[in-house]
């Protein structure tokens, strides 16, 4: 079957402009869609309320040590502690004079992950309590490990691995990392669990990390636009309540597991932390400053003494005296210039601009201080 020239004319016509039309679309798309390198996971950004580890903290004792344990006149804790123990096991010490230096009382700290079940296992952290000079070599007895609430949730027990060392002879000491303190992987066994019922939850509570109203409103805008539905609302600026959808009855797992993997672009404030004790400085990227100039330069005063000693002539009656020279020198530092910083500059051409000062790190804290006074520095800046 043959078709009309000018039909198969119209429909090519039709065609070229129908894929000019997409491409246009998806440059447009392309234009809109902020780069995939600044957003960030859901999963990232909020942690799940009810969805977190435990705290646990214990007391012990650890024994095999080779003479650098506890001094029991020093340490009564350990005394009673190795006593009491003693007396459980059916072995009375009470009234004896008990010399040993293979014994040392320890706190046993370990964090309980959330839904760990009953039998299983976690690493545990063992530090020394008293005058113990190394925990090498040790063993820690069984220790109940206790939360906020006061009840045992596990049981501590193994051999340490200790990561530093330390030696020392009758003129010399040499110390190496923290000897007296210890980990002993897969240490502790569960004996009670946290009681979380996830899936009987009928609205999910996200707390955000970097607390930010920006932040907050985009990942409820992110839950609405997949569930198709508003169940997702910010009430302040760290928390996002997500209404349980229809969608998802009893199976919240599902339900999270579809809400923390979608991406977000989060928000920050213009924020410049300084640490005055390191000279650690950190900018965001949001950070402007206005039109100003900066000088920087140091007044220094150099003051030498170099004393001689200045002698009488020969058959003199004259006495020998140290006579002071004093040098003094002053460094005004007359190479540096003043510099225009422009109006609305960049992170980095700020960065490049006080470089290009010379300006060292503690410097530029000042400098940075100066420009916030001045009013200059759109930012807040938090000194650690």
């Amino acid at each position: 079957m043959r078709m009309n020239s000018g039909l198969i004319e119209r429909l090519g016509g039709l065609r070229d402009i129908v894929l000019a039309a997409s491409l246009a679309a998806i440059g447009i798309a392309l234009a809109a869609t902020p780069d995939a390198k600044a957003m960030s996971r859901i999963k990232d950004l909020a942690a799940i309320e009810g969805v977190r580890e435990n705290q646990l903290v214990g007391y012990g004792l650890v024994t095999g040590l080779n003479g650098t344990g506890d001094t029991l006149n020093n340490c009564p804790m350990t005394r009673q502690s190795m006593q009491a123990m003693m007396e459980r096991l059916g072995v009375n010490t009470r009234g004896a004079n008990i010399r040993t230096a293979n014994i040392a009382a320890v706190m046993v700290t370990a964090n309980l992950p959330a839904f760990s079940t009953q039998g299983t296992r976690l690493d545990v952290t063992v530090s020394a309590l008293c005058d113990a000079k190394s925990l090498q070599g040790a063993t820690l007895l069984a220790t109940p490990l206790l939360g906020a609430d006061g009840e045992v949730y596990a049981v501590a027990q193994g051999s340490l691995a200790i990561s530093g060392f330390a030696a020392e002879g009758e003129a010399a000491r040499i110390t190496r990392g923290v000897p007296t303190v210890g980990r002993i992987a897969n240490g502790a066994l569960i004996e009670r669990e946290v009681d979380f019922q996830l899936n009987k939850l009928q609205n999910l509570r996200l707390a955000l990390r970097n607390p930010d109203l920006t932040t907050a409103r985009r990942i409820a805008a992110a839950i609405n636009d997949f569930l198709g539905a508003d169940t997702a609302e910010p009430t302040d600026p760290s928390t996002v309540v997500v209404q349980v959808p229809r969608a998802f009855p009893g199976n919240m797992v599902r339900l999270l597991t579809e809400v923390e993997q979608l991406r977000v672009e989060p928000d920050q404030k213009a924020r410049v932390m300084i640490d005055e004790r390191s000279g650690i400085i950190v900018m965001g990227k949001d950070v402007r400053v206005s039109q100003v100039a900066v000088a920087q330069g140091n007044l220094t005063v150099t003051i030498t003494e170099q004393p001689e000693v200045s002698q009488p002539e020969p058959f003199s009656r004259g006495q020998t005296v140290v006579v002071p020279r004093t040098g003094v020198r002053v460094d005004t530092d007359d190479k540096k210039k003043l510099a225009i910083v422009r109006d609305s500059v960049s992170l980095r051409e700020l960065v490049d601009g006080l470089n290009a000062l010379g300006v060292g790190p503690r410097d530029l804290i000042s400098i940075l201080q100066a420009i916030k006074a001045a009013g200059a520095l759109q930012a807040d800046i938090e000194v650690m």
